[in-house]
């Protein structure tokens, strides 16, 4: 561990080399292209060290292809056997299988003015930016593609499943550089926009704080066709506040603020259960659905919540 800690430590510091896709990026700022490939030096050093076999365990491929036919051994499956060889050989041979490992990873991403808030040392748009770098890592270093819906209360930005490491940081750079047009959210325009253009089944995270309404419906018809998993990205300081006096609290979508003495304990108790009652409540109706839930906070590590979901769906599976 103290080693694997110390070689993360050793990539960050260290002058950091050119990635490809950053050569056409010269129009974004030092500071954005230092986050993007961090970003990326870190993704990358946890999924290799933490995420080893994970992801590959977590996910099956499409189905089962024909290899080759060998000679009968004991302990062989009898199903398996190719009785058209066996009848021309004399002696029974089987049909070897592989798993078709390729698949197709749908990145979700909500970019709503929400997102632009946090209350660490990242912003729940950052956060988003990391869990979905780390999902491309270990779906292109298992030879998936991998594609990016970016909505808000529209679609913004719909980039085409690819491979590559340069693909990555196309991901990573227009996550976290995309000025969106939207300022809400509306998690049905994703779900409907995923059933157009993916038309084979896929394995489908929707990134978002899920502050939107009316969307068990889309969700459902997505579920039917796709693998899906949510992944909740929120911050403390949303359900839990400080004691500050008088606050001004301002919904970065829709613009309304309301004022809320902090020195109320019942008050801000009573807020703090209405948060955490929303989110078990958004969690159970989608289980209801078959639909995971991964929740991470911007005050957490964002790597140990997917390890823990993709071990506890490997033992379901």
């Amino acid at each position: 561990m103290w080693e694997s800690f110390k070689t993360l430590v050793r990539a960050l510091w260290a002058p950091l080399p050119e990635i490809p896709g950053e050569r056409n990026d010269r129009q974004l700022s030092p500071e954005l292209i230092r986050t993007i490939r961090e970003i990326q030096v870190k993704t990358n050093h946890l999924v290799n060290h933490m995420m080893a076999g994970e992801y590959v365990s977590a996910f099956k491929g499409k189905g089962m292809e024909f290899r080759e036919v060998r000679e009968y051994e004991p302990g062989d499956d009898i199903r398996l056997i190719e009785w058209n060889v066996t009848a021309r050989m004399g002696h029974p041979y089987i049909k070897e299988f592989r798993e078709e490992r390729e698949l197709t990873l749908m990145l979700m991403v909500d970019v709503s003015a929400s997102g632009r808030f946090g209350s660490t040392d990242k912003m729940k748009n950052e956060v988003a930016a990391e869990v979905a770098s780390i999902l491309a890592y270990a779906a292109i270093k298992n030879n998936d593609k991998v594609g990016l819906i970016i909505f808000s209360d529209r679609i913004e930005h719909f980039i085409v499943p690819q491979k590559g490491r340069s693909h990555i940081w196309n991901l990573i750079r227009t996550i976290l550089s995309f000025k969106p047009e939207g300022r809400e959210t509306n998690i049905t325009l994703p779900l409907e926009y995923l059933l157009r253009v993916q038309k084979r089944k896929c394995v489908a995270f929707l990134i978002s704080d899920f502050q939107a309404r009316d969307y068990a419906t889309a969700l459902r018809l997505a579920r039917q066709k796709h693998d899906l998993v949510a992944i909740e990205i929120s911050d403390p300081r949303e359900s839990v506040l400080p004691a500050a006096g008088l606050v001004h609290l301002e919904d970065a979508e829709t613009g309304k603020t309301v004022i809320i003495n902090t020195h109320d304990r019942a008050l801000t108790l009573k807020y703090q259960r209405m948060k955490e009652r929303d989110s078990h409540e958004r969690k159970r109706w989608m289980r209801s659905l078959g639909i995971d839930t991964i929740r991470i906070r911007t005050d957490g590590s964002p790597i140990n919540p997917i390890v823990q979901y993709f071990k506890m769906r490997e033992k379901r599976h």
